[in-house]
C-alpha cells in the first residue's frame, strides 16, 4: 500500500509514456515541473504506469529517486557520500539513464525478428497494433539492454519495488499482447524490476529482445504509446499522463523524414486521445501533458539521440511548468496532497546533514 493509499484523498494515477532516450528526458524535466509547481510528491501515486522510457523515469521514481536528483544527476552535479543500494557512490552512476549503446553478443540478426508474430499478423492482420505488425516483420534488434538493467540495479539491485501500484508495460514477441508487469494480471509475478524494465525498453529492430522465464519481450510502445487505458476500472479519481511522442502543436516539415515523425506524432495524438476518452467515460479526470514546438524543435526527429538530452530536459522543466500553470489544469490538480518537502525540492547542506528520507537511507542500509 503506497503512503497515497494510506492519506485520505483523491485515487491518482500517473502514467509516463514512451519515448527513447530524448523522450525520457522530457519525462524528467516534466516529473520535476510536476513536483515545483504542485507540491506533489508523484512517487505517491496510487498507480505509476510506465511505457518504455516511462517505464525507467517511473521506475526510479517509484523506488524512491526523486525528480530534482533525476535533473541534478543528468547535469552533472555530485553528491559526496551518497551510495546506491550497491554502496557504490551515486556520482558513478551512468547520466542518461542508461542510455549506452553497446552490441548485444548474439549473431546478427538476420530475416523478422519474430517469425510467430509476423505470421500471425500476416494472417489476421486487424488483430494486431500497426506496431505489432511492424515489430514482427522487423530484424531482431542488436543493442544490448544491459545498461538499463544496470541503472535500475544501482537502486532496486533485485526483485520489484516497494511501490506495489507500479506497472511496466511490456509486448509479449510471440504473440503481440501486451503485459503489465507488477499487475496482478502478469504472467511473472517474480520478475525483476530491472529485467521488466528493460523489456519495457527493448525497441524491436534496436535493443535485444528481453527473455523472462523462457518467454520474449519487447517494447511496451508496441501496444501503445502510453498505454493510458491499462488503468480502466480502478476507480481513480485523477491520471495524470505525460507522453513525449504527441503533441497539439506542430513544426514546419521540410522533409519527408520530417513529415515521418509528424504523421507518428498524429497517430500517437489520436490512440492518447481515444484512450483519454475511455477513462473519462468513466468519470476518471484526465489530465495530459505533451512536448509543445518548442519542446519539438529541440527534441528533433532521432529520440534515440543523446546529444540533447539535458537541453531537453531543462526545456521541458519550463514547457510543463507552463502547462500546469493553465487555470484548467491547476483546478484538476488542486486536490492533489503535498509531498515530503525533501523530495520536492534538494535539502539545504551538504548530504551528511539531510534528513534521512528512504531513497537515502536504504542505501545506506545496503552499504552496511
Amino acid at each position: 500500500m503506497t503512503e497515497r493509499q494510506e492519506a485520505a484523498g483523491p485515487r491518482v494515477g500517473l502514467v509516463l509514456g514512451a519515448g527513447g532516450v530524448i523522450g525520457g528526458a522530457w519525462l524528467t524535466g516534466g516529473l520535476h515541473a510536476l513536483a515545483q509547481e504542485t507540491g506533489w510528491d508523484a512517487a505517491t501515486a496510487d498507480y505509476i504506469v510506465g511505457t518504455s522510457a516511462g517505464s525507467m523515469i517511473g521506475a526510479l521514481c517509484a523506488a524512491g529517486v526523486p525528480p530534482w536528483f533525476m535533473v541534478a544527476h543528468s547535469g552533472g552535479e555530485t553528491f559526496d557520500g551518497l551510495l546506491d543500494t550497491n554502496g557504490r557512490p551515486a556520482a558513478e552512476a551512468d547520466r542518461s539513464a542508461g542510455a549506452v549503446f553497446s552490441l548485444e553478443k548474439a549473431p546478427p540478426p538476420i530475416g523478422p525478428g519474430s517469425w510467430k508474430l509476423a505470421l500471425k499478423s500476416l494472417s489476421n492482420p486487424r488483430g494486431h497494433t500497426p506496431g505489432a505488425v511492424l515489430s514482427g516483420w522487423l530484424p531482431r534488434g542488436f543493442i544490448s539492454t544491459d545498461p538499463l538493467k544496470r541503472t535500475i540495479r544501482r537502486v532496486v539491485p533485485h526483485g520489484w519495488c516497494d511501490h506495489r501500484g507500479l506497472w511496466v508495460m511490456a509486448c509479449d514477441y510471440a504473440s503481440g499482447r501486451r503485459v503489465a508487469f507488477g499487475s496482478e494480471r502478469s504472467p511473472h509475478q517474480d520478475v525483476d524490476l530491472a529485467d521488466a524494465v528493460a523489456a519495457s525498453c527493448a525497441i524491436p529492430g534496436f535493443y535485444y529482445p528481453v527473455t523472462i522465464d523462457g518467454r520474449r519481450y519487447v517494447d511496451g510502445g508496441m501496444h501503445s504509446p502510453s498505454n493510458l487505458d491499462v488503468l480502466r476500472h480502478k476507480g481513480l479519481d485523477l491520471v495524470i499522463c505525460m507522453n513525449p511522442t504527441s503533441s497539439l502543436h506542430s513544426i514546419p516539415r521540410k522533409h519527408p523524414v520530417e513529415r515521418l515523425h509528424a504523421f507518428m506524432r498524429s497517430a500517437s495524438g489520436r490512440r492518447l486521445g481515444s484512450e483519454k476518452k475511455r477513462l473519462e467515460d468513466e468519470g476518471t479526470k484526465v489530465v495530459l501533458i505533451q512536448p509543445t514546438a518548442a519542446d519539438l524543435e529541440v527534441m528533433g526527429g532521432n529520440l534515440m539521440s543523446t546529444k540533447r538530452r539535458h537541453e531537453v530536459l531543462e526545456l521541458a522543466s519550463r514547457t510543463v511548468a507552463e502547462q500546469l500553470r493553465r487555470p484548467a489544469v491547476r483546478r484538476a490538480l488542486a486536490g492533489l496532497p503535498p509531498g515530503d518537502p525533501d523530495r520536492i525540492r534538494k535539502p539545504a547542506g551538504p548530504p551528511s546533514t539531510w534528513p534521512r528520507p528512504k531513497w537515502v537511507a536504504q542505501a545506506e542500509s545496503s552499504a552496511a
